[in-house]
């Protein structure tokens, strides 16, 4: 996988590659890299999507998201870990991409809008 043609050497360790719609494959890998290198746990929120933590109401009839109160520190940790990936992909993506995956609400969604966007469904 060559590197894209406007490639500039000896780039930032501490900041992801801007994607700007072109070389979509060389991009991903080089965010994943980045991603795992920050923190392993992330990537997993990528693939794996943040826990919504639930309660069981009207006598085990339905559930309902917890409210943030009710939070424990381990979900309090996971929506955490969904932010900072949310934040590390939006930082790797110029705004023509970045009004591609607005609306998304997780990491995963993220990853995922990008990923029809530039390798189809598969």
């Amino acid at each position: 996988m060559a590197a894209p043609p406007n490639f500039k050497e000896g780039q930032s360790i501490y900041r992801p590659s801007r994607f700007n719609g072109q070389h979509y494959d060389w991009w991903k890998k080089r965010m994943h890299d980045f991603i795992m290198a920050e923190d392993s746990e992330l990537w997993n929120v990528i693939c794996d999507d943040p826990i919504v933590p639930m309660k069981v109401v009207v006598e085990g009839t339905r559930t309902v998201p917890n409210s943030i109160k009710e939070y424990n520190s381990a979900y309090r940790k996971a929506i955490e870990k969904n932010f900072k990936a949310k934040k590390i992909l939006v930082c790797g993506i110029g705004l023509d991409e970045y009004n591609r995956i607005s609306a998304c609400e997780s990491a995963k969604k993220i990853w995922e809008a990008l990923q029809t966007a530039h390798e189809g469904t598969t």
